[in-house]
């Protein structure tokens, strides 16, 4: 691949309610109501399908198809050799017309014992957008007794459940890292630019009043039993929580150039940069995912150059070169990890 590549909208259906940021972001019709999720550049397919939440290029293969035939071309030798001919990451735009549900993510050492997964679910939000009253939810603010989570799981206790958890006013700009097994929930009206490791493993901790089957599919088959050993039931207080926040905010004054949006916890999963152009900004070759946040500009590269605005995603391989952003633009750029190893935020 030599010349980076435009991705138009991958919104599979989920079972909450959501997609009018993302198609006010990105200037496009909204198809559904439950449609809160865009897969941008996507190797990665919903938790139980075959192919469901793949993107596929213009001509109608998919991108991982695409990667499989020219894994250099696209992610270049240092990082197949590190990391095999996947990119090791999965973006996503996400907005909320609802509170998600609680629920988290396993780690990589539970998913490669119990789900023959090399990725666990670390994710990232960097917030394009927010209501005046938006909150998330995030981590128990005491540590937890597994035994009063599995009785308010059973009960469906939502109210118990919610008020165990840290509820944090957030506003566009914002950054945070939330590492796999922290319970967590997004409320309505949020607009995210959400990096995670490329799966779709979620455990429910909440399921009513939502069309999902909280007993039967909330537990990635495992039973509560198992899935619920992977839950942190450690409190998280207003430190921890700081640690998980980088602080910047995307866009907060004039910060020319490229700023780390993530605390250095994430690296081991992936990377964020906010990229602020008023003057030509060069990148040396590498698989990327840009994501236009305002303004407009172009990407050069040997090949020639492609325009860009506000809404665009941009898959980057490895084989367009040394690519230059141009014009005055804001947006983030996202990276595939630096290592595979476990880390502890």
């Amino acid at each position: 691949m030599a010349a980076p590549i435009v991705l138009g909208p991958n919104q599979p259906p989920r079972f909450y309610r959501g997609g009018a940021g993302i198609a006010r972001f990105r200037g496009t019709p909204q198809p559904s109501q439950y449609v809160p999720e865009d897969w941008v550049a996507s190797t990665t397919t919903i938790f139980g399908e075959a192919a469901l939440g793949l993107t596929r290029l213009a001509g109608g293969a998919t991108l991982r198809s695409a990667i499989a035939a020219a894994p250099g071309d696209f992610l270049g030798p240092d990082h197949v050799a590190r990391h095999g001919a996947e990119p090791a990451l999965l973006v996503k735009l996400l907005d909320t017309a609802e509170r998600l549900v609680v629920h988290f993510h396993p780690g990589r050492e539970f998913a490669g014992r119990h789900l023959g997964s090399r990725y666990g679910k670390t994710e990232a939000w960097i917030v394009l957008d927010a209501s005046p009253s938006s909150r998330v939810y995030l981590g128990f603010k005491e540590d937890a007794d597994p035994a009063d989570v599995r009785r308010l799981v059973a009960g469906q206790d939502v109210a118990a459940l919610l008020g165990a958890l840290n509820e944090v006013p957030v506003a566009a700009g914002d950054t945070w890292l939330v590492p796999a097994g922290m319970p967590h929930a997004i409320g309505p009206g949020v607009t995210v630019v959400e990096l995670q490791e490329p799966t779709d493993l979620s455990v429910l901790l909440e399921w009513t009043g939502f069309p999902v089957d909280g007993p039967r599919d909330g537990h990635l088959g495992l039973g509560f039993d198992v899935a619920l050993s992977a839950l942190d039931l450690s409190g998280w207080d207003s430190r921890r929580l700081d640690v998980a926040s980088r602080g910047f905010r995307i866009g907060a004054g004039k910060r020319p150039g490229v700023t780390p949006l993530l605390p250095a916890g994430a690296d081991p999963f992936f990377r964020a940069e906010r990229v602020d152009v008023t003057a030509p900004v060069r990148f040396e070759p590498g698989y990327a995912i840009l994501v236009v946040v305002s303004g407009a500009g172009r990407i050069t590269y040997p090949g020639g150059s492609l325009p860009v605005g506000r809404g665009a995603t941009v898959l980057v391989p490895y084989g367009a070169g040394v690519t230059t952003l141009e014009g005055a633009l804001l947006a983030v750029r996202c990276r595939p990890p630096r290592l595979l190893a476990s880390v502890r935020v």
